[in-house]
Parts: structure tokens; sequence; C-alpha cells
């Protein structure tokens, strides 16, 4: 089921440098009505958006690297996740204990709350990606305790990331400037560190799952590290195309012009089309062709947050690039997943069930 990342090596000697975000959270249970839908819509595809930014050119040197904020640039690097460590014990109950938790993603130590199954193991596991909290109020485990504490309940080893800048972890000043590709370095470095972990964890049944912003992380996570794990799961996920996530929640807002001219000064506008090969290099939906895990997408109608057709949009375009996708349709559900959470993670554990055994 797992392909290498062999297959980088292809594109990235057809990719040069090239010139030259997200929002959520909330939470309970209600009958369902959702539809597994399939179909296609073109991806852009990796041949598509590599070639240069500024004058178009035949004779690019194939060894230049690429742009060092791209996820072409994530998937040369090296991911050597570490020193997971329990910290404090925050619960305790007749199914589950949970602790902080700190490992180390590169030269930054990034905290997180870990929840473990009572009993010996060893247990399944999935990495947990949480959606956008201002880091300045955000606390340590915050954002998808319902999911840790249902993973844990239902017999899964949960690791909740905290991200670099939130809680308990390092900061990283040029984080929002780099449109938070480091989140997605954390999150890969998580998974290696549970990996490394002596603790009760099954080694060949990983998963990741993300929420909103984390959805995207899990997208950039996919599409980079082919192979990291065996299944993904996204609630009310963000767009697979960056620029809508711009578009959506950077250049709109009054309190990020700043940010917002920082970015297209250093990148370019992504309205404009001469700077459509950084941004393409920076949305996962340019390497769906990598990902070689199965993926299950749950989004509700009313999201007012991230609309339902940007799943739509990132479903088919994973079934045209050949993954295996499914993607559940909550009628009536909002993007915090209220009344149909429970429903939704039912189906959760079914999918992963079949694809973790």
């Amino acid at each position: 089921m797992r392909r290498t990342a062999s297959a980088w090596a292809v594109l990235l000697l057809v990719l040069t440098a090239c010139s030259g975000a997200a929002e959520d959270d909330a939470g309970a249970e209600q009958p369902s009505s959702s539809a597994t839908e399939s179909s296609a819509s073109s991806p852009t595809t990796p041949a598509e958006s590599a070639s240069p930014s500024t004058t178009p050119s035949t004779s690019a040197t194939p060894e230049e690297p690429p742009h060092p904020v791209s996820l072409p640039a994530l998937a040369q690097q090296e991911y050597d996740g570490r020193g997971l460590r329990l910290g404090r014990e925050v619960l305790r109950t007749a199914d589950q204990v949970q602790y902080d938790v700190t490992y180390r993603s590169g030269d930054l130590r990034i905290s997180g709350r870990l929840a473990v199954p009572t009993g010996s193991g060893p247990f399944p596991a999935i990495v947990l990606a949480h959606g956008y909290i201002d880091p300045a109020v955000y606390d340590i485990g915050q954002g998808m305790t319902r999911e840790r504490e249902w993973f844990a309940a239902n017999g899964y080893v949960a690791l909740h990331v905290d991200y670099r800048n939130h809680g308990g972890s390092d900061a990283d000043p040029d984080a929002e400037l780099q449109l938070r590709l480091g989140y997605t370095e954390d999150v890969i470095n998580a998974v290696r560190a549970l990996r490394r972990w002596d603790g009760p964890v099954a080694d060949d049944q990983v998963a990741i799952g993300g929420r909103s912003m984390g959805g995207g992380v899990v997208y950039n996570a996919l599409a980079v590290q082919p192979g990291l794990v065996d299944a993904a799961v996204v609630w009310a996920p963000v767009s697979s195309d960056t620029v809508d996530n711009f578009e959506r929640w950077i250049r709109p807002s009054p309190d990020r012009s700043d940010l917002t001219r920082r970015i297209i000064n250093r990148y370019g506008d992504p309205a404009r089309p001469r700077n459509a090969d950084f941004w393409d290099a920076v949305s996962p939906r340019t390497y769906f062709d990598q990902i070689t895990e199965p993926v299950l997408i749950h989004h509700g109608t009313l999201d007012d947050s991230c609309p339902v057709r940007w799943s739509r949009t990132t479903h088919r375009a994973m079934q045209r690039a050949g993954v295996d996708s499914t993607l559940e349709i909550y009628e009536g559900e909002q993007h915090a997943f209220g009344p149909r959470f429970y429903d939704s993670m039912e189906r959760t554990g079914r999918f992963l069930r079949r694809h973790l055994a």
C-alpha cells in the first residue's frame, strides 16, 4: 500500500526555483444522511506547475533546488522526529490516560497532548492536527479534545500536536510569512516521534487526522511524505488550493494587512498569473498524484467557514490523481460538527479498521 518518496525525485528534476493559510473550531449527535461522492475535476499536475514564474524558458537547470517555501522543498527535507517525553498527567478515566508531552521537530521543541488507552497494547495510533486558533490564546491540547478522547476510548493512541508557536512549543517568528508550512513539518515529525517512542504503539498501524486548517496540514503531509502513514481523515478541511485560503482569510482581514503585504512582496500576488508557479508549489492539490494513502473527508453542507464545495473539488481532484478518496457529506451540519460529530467518528472508526488492519 505504501510507496516511498522516490517519486518526488522525478518531480524535483523538473521543478525549478519559483519567483516569488486558514481558520476554525468547536462541539455533539443525530441521525445520518451522508453521501459518498466521486467524479472528475482535473487537478493541477506537477508538470503543469513546474515552469518558472518569471520568463518562460526550456533551459532551466534540472539540479536547481525548489523554492525553500514550497512542498517540493518539504519533500526533500530529512525528518527525524524524536524525543517524545511524557509530562504531567492531565486526565485519567476507566478507558484512558492523557499526558502533556513534548517532542523534537528539527531544532524546535513541540508540545502536545497524548491519550493512551487503558491496557497493554500495542494499539493503533493517530496524530491529530487541529484547526486555526489564535496562538496568543491557544492552550495545550486545544481544538480536537473530542476526537482525542474518542480515539483513546476506542483503542487508539492519539497524539494531538500543538504546532510551533502554540501552547508550550518553541517559537518560530517566520511561521506566518512561510505560509505555516512549518506546521506540516511538526505533524510529520510527530508521526516519526510517536513511532520511535517506547510506548504501546503498533508501528504498522498509524494514521493522521486534521480539522479545518489541520485538514490542509494533513493534505500537505500526505503529498510530501508518501508512505508516512497508513490512512488519513479530515473534518471540514480548508481548500487544497492555498490561494483559496489566502483569499478567504489573509487578504480580506484588516488585522493581517501587514502580513498580506509581506507575503505579496516576497512571493507575488496570487491574483497575477505570472506568480502561479509559486502558489501551485505551496498547494497540495498540485501533488495529489504523490499520495499513496486512503483519505476520508467529512464535510457539512452548512459550513460557513470552509465551503463544502472545497471538499467536493478536492475529492474529485484526488480521484482524478488516483487517490483512494471518500467524501462523506452531512446535510445541515456546520463547521464545528455538533449534532453529527459522533456519526462522523463512527464512520472514521469503520474506515480506520479497514485500512489499519
